[in-house]
């Protein structure tokens, strides 16, 4: 589609967005201004291919199509058909509907669902002039939000979510997601000569997504997107792009990733995820218990997600941990420390004040990224 703007959305975890707005400068994305979870951009269809291979913190790329008030089910018809579908779509290509409303008079999402398949289809009839459409071509999926009456429609270029690199098919019990792994991994500073340590590695996701970081690996360099397979974009496009990746890929980093974990099977999965994501020379994990944490010789970055308890009886040990980890994350000089943690009481238990917080979301749990510089 030539050289075309277009207008893209990105979602992303609370707390992340001036992260991600970071990012987007780096790749050279325009018009960036981010609300809440989300940052909106511009740029061409090779920025379309680049921010879904590069952005680390996105949880996807959305293409905006349009904007516009809708309170009632007629004038979310006429908006939806109003729009240049066929630009996308083409006479073959499936395009399921979903989205979401919120504070709005139009709250069915059965409904405004079948209203903008049926807005959709009669664009797409009058354009291609056929009755029926079989949908058995490239997906494209069609995705609406309505907040306080105001409607925007969008097409989904990721496919599945943009956290999943393809390293990590199996997580073990408490995964933190890969986006927010490196949101606070970009807060931390990860530079090709880091040294990282993660003593409750879990599956390795810390570790992966700080090599992946400091040796300029593209996150999304394993992995397909769903508008690879969409006509209406060149398809050397995505291979262009993958090949410039692979040209950025820094094998001269001397990054090292320590880790550990209690748990033996949790070293294993660690080890087999970073060997997937194609970093396991940079890494090593072992089985210790936080008790044994000495600090590290050298500059380094101790960031990890150490567990913590719903239940009572589970709170009370998590309570226990960070009193551990207090003794034994010992302040010295070159290394800093980086936890995220639900409790509210974290600081008190660890026994002494982060030099900077930040508030952040796991899922739907309100968290805190305790900072402690060393």
């Amino acid at each position: 589609m030539g050289n075309e703007r277009y207008h893209l959305s990105a979602p992303c975890h609370f707390g992340l967005e001036s992260v991600l707005s970071g990012e987007l400068r780096r790749l050279g994305a325009e018009n960036i201004s981010a609300t809440d979870g989300r940052v909106a951009f511009e740029g061409d269809a090779q920025m379309i291919a680049k921010s879904n291979l590069w952005l680390r913190t996105a949880e996807r790329i959305l293409l905006v199509l349009g904007e516009f008030h809708a309170s009632t089910f007629t004038e979310l018809f006429d908006g939806v058909a109003a729009l240049p579908w066929e630009n996308f779509i083409g006479k073959n290509d499936a395009f399921p509907v979903k989205g979401w409303s919120l504070d709005s008079a139009l709250h069915s999402i059965p409904d405004c669902q079948s209203i903008v398949k049926k807005a959709i289809v009669k664009r797409l009839q009058s354009h291609y002039h056929v009755d029926w459409f079989q949908e058995t071509g490239a997906k494209l999926q069609v995705q609406f939000s309505i907040r306080k009456n105001q409607a925007v429609l969008m097409l989904d270029t990721s496919g599945p979510g943009l956290h999943k690199r393809g390293y990590r098919e199996i997580s073990n019990l408490a995964p933190i997601r890969e986006t927010l792994a490196a949101g606070i991994l970009d807060l931390a500073r990860i530079y090709p000569d880091t040294q990282i340590y993660d003593p409750f590695c879990g599956s390795g996701t810390f570790l992966v997504e700080s090599a992946l970081m400091a040796c300029k690996i593209a996150p999304g360099i394993r992995r397909r997107f769903a508008a690879e397979h969409w006509g209406c974009f060149d398809s050397k496009l995505w291979q262009n792009q993958r090949s410039a990746a692979m040209d950025q890929i820094r094998k001269d980093a001397t990054f090292r990733g320590h880790g550990s974990d209690i748990s033996s099977e949790a070293v294993e999965l660690s080890l087999s995820n970073a060997k997937k994501a194609g970093v396991a020379s940079r890494i090593s994990v072992q089985s210790a218990d936080i008790a044994d944490f000495v600090v590290p010789e050298g500059k380094t970055l101790v960031v990890c997600n150490p567990p913590y308890g719903e239940r009572m009886l589970e709170l009370q040990e998590a309570e226990d941990l960070y009193r551990t980890m207090g003794r034994v994350f010992q302040p010295k000089d070159g290394v800093s420390y980086f936890i995220i943690s639900p409790h509210d009481d974290f600081e008190k238990l660890f026994g002494r004040p982060a030099n900077k917080r930040r508030k952040l979301y796991n899922g739907m749990l309100r968290c805190q990224l305790f900072m402690y510089f060393g």
